[in-house]
């Protein structure tokens, strides 16, 4: 890697707060547990928008909910914590604005 491609690299890192590198990688844990509980009732790429929708209007106790279900089989609490997120009328308004039908989880 050149020397500046590594000031550049330095430079964007040291502009990423600890806590919004936290952050990003919470959510990015979280979409995959969702995206799993999704697409086993929605194809993509529905399943995909619908995750999004979802991941949007989550709290970030609820992002941390779904993460720590990263890399493991979804089981109850997981569905009812996706489930709880995907009925709240942020995320059904989101899902219907992306003109996809109503989840069934």
């Amino acid at each position: 890697m050149s020397r500046a491609a590594l000031l550049a690299l330095g430079l964007l890192l040291s502009a990423c707060s600890v806590e919004q590198v936290q952050t990003e990688v919470t959510r990015k844990a979280a979409r995959s547990v969702v995206l799993n509980v999704v697409a086993t009732t929605t194809p993509a790429p529905a399943s995909e928008i619908a995750t999004d929708c979802i991941i949007a209007n989550a709290t970030n106790a609820e992002l941390n909910d779904l993460a720590r279900d990263v890399g493991t089989r979804a089981g109850t609490v997981t569905l009812d914590n996706v489930r709880l997120v995907a009925s709240k009328p942020e995320t059904r308004a989101c899902i219907a604005g992306k003109g996809l039908a109503p989840l069934t989880l």
